[in-house]
């Protein structure tokens, strides 16, 4: 299960390897506060072959064991490579559903103490698009936090958009 110190962890080692990645999924969900629970941490990385070469060198910081066809296929940016050889399970995303691209959703990510989050109608847009029977599930909560998410923020004044304000 997802553990908010895993997010320190790929904080600290992306930061230490100068990663650009942004986490994606019910991960960024539970960052930003959403009350329900995930089994690994879902990471959308740049797509570029500094960024997959910096990204190997982090996950192996972290502990993961990298073949190197795998490590090639991060280095390359296959769009889903899912990780089990670590401390913890992880997807890298490098081409997920609902989301134009990195530079798109990076423009509108939040950061959560140095964590860099997709904003949640990126979330809510990438669950959708997967289509899914769990994400399906799991998107009525997801859409009625982003709705308590986006009032809370306004309350406390903070810069927070509608999507049909950036659609």
């Amino acid at each position: 299960m997802f553990e908010y110190r895993q997010a320190e962890e790929l904080r600290d080692a992306f930061h230490n390897r100068g990663v650009r990645y942004l986490l994606l999924g019910k991960s960024a969900a539970f960052v930003l506060g959403f009350p329900d629970t995930t089994q690994g941490v879902n990471v959308f990385p740049e797509k570029s072959p500094s960024n997959g070469q910096a990204l190997v060198q982090a996950l192996k910081d972290l502990g993961f064991e990298l073949s190197d066809k795998v490590a090639a296929e991060i280095e390359r940016g296959k769009d889903f490579i899912q990780l089990k050889s670590g401390p913890f399970d992880i997807d890298l995303i490098f081409a997920p559903d609902g989301i134009d691209s990195f530079e798109i959703a990076w423009k509108r990510h939040l950061e959560i103490q140095g964590v860099p989050v997709c904003h949640i109608d990126d979330v809510i847009s990438s669950k959708k698009a997967a289509n899914r029977a769990k994400d399906w599930e799991s998107l009525p909560r997801l859409i009625a936090f982003r709705n308590y998410w986006v009032e809370h923020h306004r309350t406390e004044g903070d810069d927070c958009e509608s999507p049909t304000e950036h659609d």
